[in-house]
């Protein structure tokens, strides 16, 4: 409960940032551009959290290998709500002129930093928690608040677009950024009950604690962090096209009108997903890890097929089954199953900061697809270069799936090789 209430508010903040700037931050903080450059900044402050990622990733990875995951959790949900809740209260340009999209990439980077270390934290608190044998349906429950963190934040701005486009852009867009605190208070109030992960402790009493733990996941062998690192680019891709690209591609161009109309698709298929998460994780338990994550990125290739065209369909219930079979069953099946996939590869000594290296490096070059999509459609209005981009990313994320091998359910990672004294 601790890490899953916590994960999804943090994943509200990120997610928030990501619809409000497939929406509003374009024309508010970019304004002296043309629609497709003024989207391309838009897009390059979302891919800056993106990039701040692995630097949060390392930082608290370092720390929760070294004092523990309880601790880290709670540091990373004040700096996301903190940073999120002042992206509300920045003046836009028109007001501060370049000085408020410096600000908000410099918020956008906190963000990035704050999210980075809290994934890791979150996972390994559950994942550590469970039996062997039921890592993955464990695991699964953080995972959870990311699709009830996208339910939130694009519930907020469904809301607030109903408001005349005068009010949305002047004070509207600024509510669901003020409306976080409220949530981090309850967050922190939370993960402060949380008991350390008993596996760490174990660490602890052993004294297996490293003095760089990120020195350990190299020592262990680039294999495993190459496994890690593209199976995580897959399911971020998945993320990246359907709820940021897509999203963008629908609301805007010839067909005007489907913005509403695709956010309540996003939002069915973000409650399906948080729905299916504990039994595609379940399902990991039960069969093994690959083929639950083989069939997650088939599902989301094969629905890319059609995307584009129902999307911009203007019917409702296309648009719906888009988002239900990407995101509700396709990104599910992956996210079901990594989690306990990339514990399973790494020992507790250093696993936070493994789990940092190899998920947030996958996120980090996955977040820059809608912006090379959009550079390179130029003034066409087509999503065949994100769909292409997407192809390929899960192509190779299905490769590193394949290759070598994968810890059956009820096994523990294997230990690194150790050199001698």
């Amino acid at each position: 409960m601790g890490s899953t209430i916590g994960s999804t508010i943090e994943w509200y903040d990120f997610y928030l940032y990501s619809t409000a700037s497939a929406l509003v931050l374009g024309p508010l903080f970019f304004p002296n551009q043309s629609p497709t450059a003024g989207m391309l900044a838009s897009f390059a402050t979302y891919a800056a959290g993106f990039v701040a990622r692995p630097l949060g990733g390392v930082l608290f990875g370092h720390f929760g290998d070294r004092i523990g995951r309880k601790s880290m959790l709670v540091l990373t949900l004040l700096i996301m709500g903190v940073a999120t809740f002042l992206v509300g209260v920045l003046p836009t340009y028109e007001q501060a002129g370049i000085l408020a999209p410096v600000l908000l990439v410099l918020l956008r980077v906190l963000q990035g930093i704050g999210i980075g270390g809290e994934w890791g934290g979150g996972v390994l608190m559950s994942g550590e928690h469970a039996p062997l044998n039921r890592r993955g349906l464990y695991a699964s429950f953080p995972g959870a608040g990311f699709p009830l963190g996208l339910f939130g934040s694009t519930v907020v701005f469904r809301l607030v677009s109903q408001l005349p486009e005068d009010q949305l852009m002047t004070w509207g867009w600024r509510l669901p950024f003020l409306a976080s605190i409220v949530l981090v208070v309850v967050g922190v109030f939370v993960r402060r009950g949380v008991t350390e992960s008993p596996e760490f402790v174990r660490v602890q009493e052993t004294g297996e604690r490293r003095k760089v733990p990120l020195a350990g996941v190299v020592r262990q062998g680039w294999t495993p962090i190459a496994r890690g690192a593209f199976a995580s680019l897959g399911l971020a891709m998945i993320v990246s096209v359907y709820s940021v690209y897509l999203l963008s591609y629908a609301s805007s161009g010839p067909q005007t009108g489907h913005g509403t109309k695709v956010l309540n698709g996003l939002l069915v298929g973000a409650l399906v997903e948080a729905l299916m998460l504990p039994l595609t994780g379940l399902l990991s338990d039960l069969m093994g890890r690959r083929p639950v994550l083989l069939f997650g990125y088939t599902m989301c290739a094969l629905v890319s097929l059609v995307a584009p065209r129902w999307l911009t369909s203007g019917d409702q219930t296309l648009i719906v089954l888009t988002f239900v079979l990407a995101m509700g069953i396709g990104h599910a099946a992956v996210y079901g199953a990594i989690s306990a996939f990339l514990i399973d590869l790494f020992p507790p000594e250093h696993r936070y900061s493994a789990l940092a290296v190899t998920y947030q490096l996958g996120a980090t070059i996955a977040s820059f697809g809608p912006l090379a999509a959009v550079a390179l459609a130029g003034s066409s209005h087509t999503a065949a270069p994100g769909i292409r981009m997407l192809w390929g990313c899960l192509a190779v994320a299905a490769v590193a799936v394949i290759v070598g091998r994968i810890h059956r359910p009820g096994e523990a990672a294997a230990q690194p090789e150790r050199p001698p004294a």
